[in-house]
């Protein structure tokens, strides 16, 4: 059996507060986008996970898909190979989609299958971002990335460039650099309400401002795809990656065979 697990963008990410469980809230739009990892898994005599394609460094202890297996006892063994495609450490999901995007799978084929509600909650016991992977579609998302709401917004014929550096952010060096604030803004309204090109006048990424004083050439990529007609860019997730959103296939077109650069489109 084969899986896509896909990625994803945010469309805006405020820090809102600091939990002291360490955990923060946020308010931020997750949006699925058709960047896609591989995992084919097969029943086997005796559980194995291999991992190819863009190669990574992760504890056991840290293993998404490990953890799982570990979350979702199964009576039979599989033999799990994991081909990445989603660059790491880019905030663009890959490790939470992979996981959850199993998760289902595996929960599908249990004789004794979870409530949806207890699939969100292993979602949210394996990472924050895995229960927006559970429903795949995109979400005006709070609290720590478990609360998740339906949001009305038109991506239906937009091109999304995503720019992903070589030199990646610690999540957690990122989020020391953070003052949890409310923003002065309603997220979901404005991008409900307002048109694609005013989005900037409103919506920010609270990590942005970090990610280009760490990330050299981070800001002449901006300014590029605003050169060449995007609508909106932004840093996803804590970083490192940056996206750019089009709605002209043909303003992508200088983009095309520049070294670390993904065309991608939203899905649904």
């Amino acid at each position: 059996m084969l899986l896509y697990p896909n990625a994803k963008i945010n469309i805006g990410l405020n820090i809102t507060e600091k939990l002291k469980s360490g955990y923060h809230n946020i308010e931020s739009c997750f949006c699925p986008i058709s960047l896609f990892d591989i995992i084919e898994i097969k029943e086997s005599n005796s559980s194995e996970l291999i991992e190819t394609g863009i190669p990574f460094k992760c504890k056991e202890e840290d293993n998404l898909i490990l953890k799982v297996l570990n979350n979702l006892p199964q009576s039979k063994n599989y033999k799990i190979h994991l081909h990445k495609n989603i660059p790491i450490g880019s905030g663009l999901g890959g490790g939470s989609s992979d996981s959850a995007i199993l998760l289902k799978y595996l929960n599908a084929k249990n004789e004794s299958k979870l409530s949806k509600k207890n699939l969100y909650s292993i979602a949210n016991r394996i990472g924050s971002d895995c229960p927006f992977f559970i429903d795949n579609k995109i979400k005006y998302v709070t609290g720590t990335g478990n609360i998740l709401d339906k949001i009305n917004i038109d991506m239906n014929n937009k091109y999304i460039i995503i720019y992903c550096p070589n030199e990646k952010i610690s999540t957690a060096e990122a989020y020391n650099t953070i003052k949890p604030e409310k923003g002065n803004y309603n997220l979901k309204e404005v991008l409900e309400n307002e048109n694609l090109e005013n989005w900037d006048k409103y919506v920010k990424n609270d990590f942005e401002p970090f990610a280009m004083k760490k990330i050299k050439g981070l800001k002449k990529i901006k300014n590029n795809f605003i050169d060449r007609g995007a609508k909106f860019v932004s840093l996803s997730g804590s970083g490192s990656s940056i996206f750019g959103i089009f709605d002209r296939i043909e303003s992508t077109e200088y983009f095309t065979g520049m070294k670390n650069i993904y065309f991608t489109e939203m899905i649904n």
